[in-house]
């Protein structure tokens, strides 16, 4: 049976049921027991939160208040003395009770998705006290990861849609730059651009970090790959080589033919020598 919460003063009831008279004496109120813990969950996956631990014969009130970003607190409850469950802003029917919350007062949430990054507490109040343990639950999305090739002889490393944002690193390293893209759902596109200009290099490899695992790709380079500069040497220096070795030939063929224009003169003067003697 599902009743409203605002007919039964849950609040109130959950400030006042650890109150006891001692022997006549005056009640006395006694402070909560209070304990937060932080919890991942990685998307699509079923995530269990669990209440303080109470023994289930003992207690009155059973209270969950989930706060979502941009959406209003949802409030779940039981209460044992009729055995009823309430709730009120509650639309995510992905999270619901586990089992029957006087067996099992668990939160479930399944499955996990973006939206559910937010603050979930669990109240119990009891004769003997009040206590209250609350998570910061935070979801958890592995990024997509590609290396491509990008402009001007450059290889891009892309992370997409991550929760947190991933971290990217590159073996060898050379002169590279760092973006980030915040999406709107909470996830983050890291891009890692990067190029090696003062040396040759034939493999580069990126690699991702990220809390749900890390992931390393791998690229040949082509000599058609070098950089800009790169090829603008290669061309500078093949020119200038290309021109020594005409400026060479050029220079040998000069000394050839004033060898050929010598040697018919050398032989005339042979010739008219001996002539002359006699």
């Amino acid at each position: 049976m599902h009743v409203d919460l605002r007919n039964y003063g849950i609040r109130n009831e959950l400030a006042t049921t650890n109150k006891s008279s001692v022997e006549g004496k005056q009640s006395k109120l006694t402070p909560p027991v209070e304990a937060n813990t932080s919890r991942s969950a990685p998307v699509a996956t079923k995530a269990v939160l669990t209440c303080p631990s109470v023994s289930l014969t003992n207690v009155l009130i059973i209270r969950w208040e989930i706060n979502l970003r941009d959406k209003p607190s949802c409030i779940r409850a039981y209460r044992r003395d009729n055995n009823e469950t309430s709730e009120r802003n509650c639309t995510d029917e992905r999270i619901s009770w586990e089992s029957r919350p006087d067996q099992n007062p668990a939160l479930q949430i399944d499955p996990v998705a973006t939206t559910h990054d937010g603050y979930y507490r669990c109240e119990v109040a009891a004769p003997d006290g009040n206590f209250g343990l609350g998570y910061h639950l935070q979801v958890l999305v592995p990024p997509e990861v590609t290396l491509f090739r990008g402009s001007n002889g450059t290889l891009v490393c892309r992370a997409a849609a991550g929760k947190p944002a991933a971290q990217i690193s590159w073996t060898p390293g050379g002169d590279c730059h760092t973006a980030e893209q915040q999406l709107g759902n909470g996830t983050v596109t890291v891009l890692s651009t990067c190029r090696w200009e003062d040396r040759q290099v034939s493999n580069v490899s990126c690699s991702v970090s990220h809390v749900t695992g890390n992931k390393t790709l791998s690229f040949e380079l082509n000599p058609g790959d070098q950089s800009p500069l790169n090829l603008t040497i290669l061309f500078i220096t093949s020119s200038i080589l290309i021109t020594l070795v005409i400026v060479g030939s050029i220079w040998l063929l000069k000394i050839d033919c004033c060898r050929m224009k010598r040697s018919p003169m050398s032989a005339t003067q042979r010739r008219t020598i001996p002539s002359m003697t006699l």
